[in-house]
């Protein structure tokens, strides 16, 4: 079995708890659910039902069978890592990686990259954390495809348990580069805006009061161009797509973002595209060490799409 326990944040009072679980874990509500109705999830050390909802300073410990043999397939593909130890590894993922296998990307992901980096012998098993089961082993948070940048991976439970929580309590440092659309005024601010799943496109966030989660994003201005802005933005939640999601809220969308960019003008298409995706780039992380309980941070330069493009802009 594996063990999991989590002093359950704040902001999570009042819903319910397999929800949380879900959200926090990263595992499929179902998978949640079924393991609170066979006596494997424990509310303040007595096991609760699947409509429990979480109270102030609740404590819950998670058994979970054993994750079966993986299905995702080790792949030789290089890797950029830039920090690694007995317990994870900080990995600055290219552009145009997908993190895990999903319906139509099921090879050439992060996932099968570290199946292989992290083989235990010629014949044996990967040295991963199997919490996120079969296709996301390892992997604590995500960023999306066209995001380059650095994630942090677990390679044991203990080590994910820890790094999820230090998420879920905004002590994990997230820190990002992006170019946007327009004037940014002013320079610096926070944006403190819900998200939700859009209610028009079940693809997109979107900022909503309906079945939402409270997410804030600090930015600062970096360099003022005449039609884009480089801004550097800090996360203190880590919603899906929040960063894009919260600059196209408040009218600077994320320079060749095609879920949520501008149509740019006649004269801006040629450069906009040529970005083939957000100009977007996870350039630090920052976290206390599972096991030594040292500060641990991480920066990554600038890619050189995001360099060409400033260079085209100024």
């Amino acid at each position: 079995m594996t063990e999991i326990r989590l002093i359950l944040p704040e902001e999570y009072e009042g819903e319910r708890l397999d929800k949380a679980l879900a959200e926090l874990l990263r595992r499929s509500r179902n998978f949640v659910q079924q393991a609170m109705e066979a006596g494997g999830v424990l509310l303040n050390g007595r096991p609760v039902k699947k409509s429990a909802v979480i109270g102030p300073g609740d404590e819950v410990l998670c058994r979970f069978p054993e994750p079966v043999e993986l299905s995702a397939q080790p792949e030789d593909i290089p890797l950029d890592i830039r920090y690694e130890d007995a317990d994870l590894l900080v990995v600055n993922k290219c552009r145009g990686m997908v993190v895990h296998p999903a319906p139509g990307n099921a090879e050439h992901t992060l996932v099968n990259a570290l199946l292989y980096h992290c083989k235990k012998g010629p014949e044996g098993p990967s040295a991963l954390s199997g919490i996120n089961g079969v296709i996301r082993p390892g992997i604590v948070h995500r960023i999306d495809k066209d995001t380059s940048g650095l994630l942090v991976v677990a390679k044991n439970d203990f080590a994910h348990a820890a790094l999820a929580e230090q998420i879920a309590a905004h002590s994990f440092t997230r820190e990002y580069r992006a170019v946007v659309h327009g004037t940014l005024n002013p320079p610096e601010g926070v944006i403190d805006a819900p998200i939700g799943r859009s209610v028009r496109d079940r693809k997109r966030m979107a900022v909503t009061e309906q079945g939402s989660r409270p997410a804030r994003t600090h930015y600062s201005l970096v360099e003022q161009y005449e039609k884009f802005a480089d801004v550097s933005l800090a996360l203190e939640t880590g919603r899906t797509h929040q960063i894009r999601v919260h600059m196209a809220h408040i009218g600077h969308p994320v320079a060749g973002d095609p879920l949520y960019g501008l149509q740019p003008k006649a004269n801006e298409l040629a450069i906009v595209r040529g970005l083939n995706g957000q100009c977007l780039h996870a350039r630090l992380i920052g976290f206390m060490h599972p096991k030594t309980g040292e500060y641990v941070e991480i920066e990554s330069e600038l890619p050189d799409y995001f360099r060409e493009f400033l260079g085209k802009i100024g």
